[in-house]
Order: C-alpha cells, then sequence, then structure tokens
C-alpha cells in the first residue's frame, strides 16, 4: 500500500472513530433528555390532578368531566389511579376492562415517597400524596411515543450524518494527500531516472525548508559522495588494470621465448609452461576487469551489436587451446534448430568472449578426457548454448554458492584458479539479460547452460 492510500486510511479512520464516539454521546445525551422530560410531564401531571383533588368538593363525581376537559394536557395512552390512604382504588381512568396493578409498587411508594419506572413500557409514575390532610397514591403510566419518535428519527439522521462524512473524508483526505505527497512522487521519479553513469544528475530542490526539500537536499548531497566513491574505484581499477597488462605482456613474451629455446631440462620446461599458464590465466583476468569496469547494465545495450553465437564460441575455444592445446570440442547444433535460425544475438562480442573463455577453461582443467561437447539449441524466444565435459561434479551443497566471488569446489583441489571465472561470466551475462544455470544429469557430468533471452 501506498503512503498516500496509507495516510488517508489512518485520518479517515481516525475521524470515524472520533466522529462516531461524539454522535453516539449525542444519541445518549438526547435519550437521557427524553427520559428527564418524560419524568418531568409525569411530575406536572401529578401536581395537576393533585391540586384537582384538593379543590374537589365531590371527587369521584366531578373526576370524569375533569379530565375530560383537559385531555389537552393528557399523556399519551394515559391511565391514571388514584387510592386511597388505605390502599383501596377510588378512581382509574380504566373504564372498558378490569383494572390491576403492583401493590409491592404501592408499599415502595411507601418508603421513597415516589417511584419512576422508566424501564417498564409503558412507564409508570407513582407518588404519595398529602391532600387536605388524607394521603392518596397516584399512579400514571403512560407511553413516551412522541419523544422515542424523535429519538428514532435522531438515530437516523446521526447514522445518515456518519456514513456521509465517513465517505467524504475518505475522498477529501487521498485527494489532499495526492495533492500534498506530489512532490515526494516527483522526487521519486527524479531519484529513480539516476543510474551509475547518471550520478552526477542532481534532484530539483524546491526553496523551502520543508521535510521533501531537506530530504532532496540530503539526498544530492549522497549522490556526490557516492559518485566520488565509485569514480575513484572505477579509476583505480581501470589504472591497476591498464598497468599490470604490459607488465604481464612481457612477462608472456619471454616465457614463450623460453620455452622455444627447448634447452631446458623436462623439469624446468614443465615449470615453464606452467608458468606461461598462470600469466595467460592473469592475463584473461586483467581483461575482464579492464572491460567490465567500462560497461554497467544501463549503457551497455547502447553498444550493442548482432554477435553470432558460433563464432564466440570458436574464437573463445582458440584462445583457451593456446594455454590447452589438448582441449578438443564437440560442436553440434540442436535438431530442434530450423535452418531459418541465425544463430544472433544482441551483445557484445569481447565481453561474451570472456563468458566461454572461463567455461572452456573449466572443462580443460576439471574435466578427465580435456573435452568439451557444446550444443546449441535456437527457438522463436531462446538460443542457449550447453557446454558439457566429464568429470567431478559439484556437490548439491556447493552449487547455489557456485557462482560467487572466490568460489571453488571440493573438486578443484590441487588445481590453480582465482575463483572468479564464472561470478564474472554470470555477470557478463546479466549485462545481457541472459542466465547461466548448472546441471549435473549423471554422476561424472557437468553443464552449464547459458541462455539468451532473443
Amino acid at each position: 500500500m501506498s503512503l498516500k492510500r496509507k495516510i488517508a486510511l489512518t485520518i479517515s479512520i481516525s475521524f470515524s472513530l472520533l466522529f462516531g464516539i461524539v454522535l453516539i454521546i449525542i444519541y445518549v445525551s438526547f435519550n437521557d433528555f427524553r427520559k428527564e422530560e418524560f419524568r418531568e410531564r409525569f411530575v406536572r401531571r401529578l401536581d395537576f390532578t393533585t391540586n384537582f383533588i384538593s379543590k374537589s368538593k365531590n371527587f369521584e363525581e366531578e373526576a370524569p368531566i375533569f379530565f375530560n376537559e383537559n385531555s389537552d394536557n393528557i399523556l399519551l395512552n394515559e391511565t391514571i389511579l388514584i387510592f386511597n390512604s388505605k390502599k383501596e382504588l377510588i378512581y382509574s381512568t380504566v373504564k372498558d376492562r378490569e383494572v390491576t396493578w403492583d401493590k409491592h409498587l404501592l408499599e415502595e411508594v411507601d418508603q421513597k415517597k415516589s417511584v419512576h419506572l422508566e424501564k417498564k413500557y409503558p412507564e409508570v409514575y407513582a407518588a404519595l400524596r398529602n391532600i387536605n390532610g388524607e394521603n392518596y397514591y397516584i399512579l400514571t403510566s403512560a407511553f413516551d411515543t412522541n419523544g422515542q419518535s424523535k429519538l428514532d428519527y435522531l438515530k437516523y439522521l446521526l447514522i445518515t450524518a456518519y456514513i456521509t462524512c465517513t465517505l467524504l473524508i475518505g475522498f477529501f483526505s487521498y485527494y489532499f494527500m495526492g495533492r500534498f505527497l506530489r512532490p515526494l512522487e516527483d522526487l521519486n521519479n527524479e531519484i529513480s531516472e539516476i543510474t551509475a553513469h547518471k550520478l552526477t544528475t542532481q534532484v530539483v530542490v524546491e526553496q523551502s525548508n520543508d521535510e521533501i526539500s531537506i530530504l532532496a537536499r540530503s539526498f544530492n548531497t549522497m549522490i556526490m559522495r557516492l559518485n566520488d566513491v565509485f569514480q575513484s574505484q572505477k579509476d583505480f581499477t581501470a589504472s591497476a588494470s591498464h598497468e599490470i597488462r604490459t607488465p604481464i605482456t612481457r612477462m608472456a613474451f619471454q616465457l614463450e621465448n623460453l620455452i622455444k629455446l627447448e634447452q631446458h631440462a623436462p623439469e624446468t620446461l614443465s615449470a615453464l609452461k606452467q608458468m606461461l599458464k598462470d600469466v595467460y590465466q592473469l592475463s584473461d583476468l586483467t581483461n575482464s576487469l579492464l572491460l567490465l569496469t567500462k560497461f554497467d547494465k544501463e549503457n551497455i545495450q547502447t553498444i550493442y551489436e548482432e554477435v553470432r553465437i558460433d563464432e564466440v564460441i570458436f574464437e573463445a575455444f582458440e584462445r583457451v587451446q593456446k594455454s590447452f592445446p589438448n582441449l578438443t570440442m564437440d560442436f553440434l547444433i540442436s535438431e530442434n534448430t530450423s535452418d531459418q535460425s541465425f544463430l544472433t544475438i544482441n551483445g557484445v562480442q569481447s565481453l561474451l568472449n570472456i563468458v566461454f573463455i572461463n567455461l572452456f577453461k573449466n572443462a580443460a582443467v576439471y574435466s578427465d578426457n580435456a573435452e568439451a561437447k557444446v550444443l546449441i539449441t535456437e527457438t522463436e524466444s531462446q538460443l542457449t548454448v550447453d557446454v558439457v565435459s566429464a568429470g567431478n561434479t559439484i556437490s548439491p551443497e556447493e552449487q547455489p554458492r557456485l557462482f560467487d566471488a572466490f568460489m571453488r569446489g571440493n573438486n578443484s583441489q590441487n588445481i590453480t584458479g582465482s575463483g572468479l571465472g564464472l561470478r564474472i561470466a554470470k555477470r557478463i551475462l546479466e549485462y545481457h539479460n541472459a542466465k547461466i544455470i548448472y546441471s549435473s544429469a549423471t554422476q561424472r557430468m557437468n553443464k552449464f547452460s547459458v541462455t539468451f533471452n532473443k
């Protein structure tokens, strides 16, 4: 999830929770207000009835007329029961059914003087009043339909307001977060375009002191430092490789001349030939490093050219054969390759030569019979080169680290080498969007498969 969506979602959830709590408080407060208002209506009705009883000369005869004349003040579905001091019913507004009441309620009124049962439906309010020297128990029950309808309507309004405001705050928070974070997205786009060959490129910094401008300035400072370090490393590698090539070339020339004299003892001649092999290996390693310093994955495609893979293979084999005269190659093209195939790929031939030089050297050094079998298979989308040799295989435990720098397996004991050949080959192939895989179908078969995407 993007930062913009995270911030917008956080704001929306926070607002929804706070707004929801506020609406709940409003609802609960209004409900309490409704209850208190309805209770006050009970009290006013009780006072009204008490005043009537105190002024009435003949209560039972005047009561029906009085309540009919004052029907506007009657609560909805109101029922009034009046008891004398002996708790005998002396008046009831109920005319068409049997009158019942809770005797325990009257006893509770004796203790508390007034009781309000708001959880019952209808609600009941009972009170004890002393009128003209006599005690009367007055019970009033009614439905708060008006207050309840207002409460339901308020609940509908609050729910509607909650949903509407939550959707609106979600939309506006996402919209404004997009506008606020747009400079950060622009900064990210500019950073993504910076490569190893564009380390001198500076991102645009706004003339402000906000966090994004500070981040941009810090990034520019970091880029300058990285460029200094990268350039120093690249210059050192190139200079060192270039300076080393001259003495290596002289050493190889002198050793070749010494070997041609043929005036040495067999032990001396063998040592000279081994030294020459080591010099050739060092020369190839130096050339590889020198070439790699010139390219990287971003700019190498600008110098791609059409390369015939079979020419690369034969050229690499000839160069390796100078150091390993006994090396032979069995070159085959798969039957699955059509006659219309041209065995061509886009790449840098000098770098691809290094890949197959390293593979042929491995075949010469680690194989039992100094033979490399090469099989080319080309399809519409891929071109695969398999280099197979017979010899000690790499253990399953060592295979995941086979292409790491300075990795040398158990099968390389007593064999000289730098451990960089396969690592360099893999890096070159990555520059060409290709891959290399090692496999061992049988106990003494090593196969390296190089696959190029067309």
